[in-house]
């Protein structure tokens, strides 16, 4: 077999993998980040104390009461995240996650930029792609589609 061939034959199969798995996966990786964060900063239905001190202490966002941005952060990661996951508001909420990536790159953790560009690349495939037919976002704001997983 020819190494345009193989080529070809490659790039076939990676055109057969659907958008909706790809961004199934870019809304399971990116939220769960965000997720995972957002649990470390409450306990029960409350904010922990820790919370208060790290945006007091080490955040410290410029513009926003370090309160605020605790409370706003804390329902973000664990609202938002949770919406991107199952794919309602998808596109907003990849959004929104992508607001606060930018905002911790630049004035939070500017050195954490590895992290950071793969959390922007799975939020920008759903906001750039959408959610895929494995959403809720799909279930509710139903498009015609002329396969499963259609592209």
């Amino acid at each position: 077999m020819s190494v345009k061939a193989l080529a070809d034959r490659g790039i076939a199969l990676a055109d057969a993998v659907p958008d909706s798995l790809v961004s199934l996966i870019a809304r399971l990786a990116a939220g769960g980040v965000f997720w995972r964060s957002g649990q470390t900063k409450i306990e029960g239905f409350h904010i922990k104390d820790s919370t208060f001190f790290l945006f007091r202490e080490e955040y410290m966002v410029p513009l926003l009461p370090p309160d605020f941005a605790a409370y706003l952060t804390t329902f973000s990661e664990n609202v938002v995240s949770v919406l991107l996951v199952v794919g309602l508001a998808s596109r907003l909420s990849a959004a929104w996650l992508l607001a606060m990536t930018a905002v911790i790159q630049v004035f939070v953790y500017p050195s954490g930029w590895p992290d950071h560009i793969l959390w922007a690349t799975a939020l920008l495939v759903v906001i750039s792609r959408g959610p895929g037919i494995l959403s809720l976002d799909h279930l509710v704001f139903r498009r015609p589609q002329v396969a499963a997983f259609a592209r």
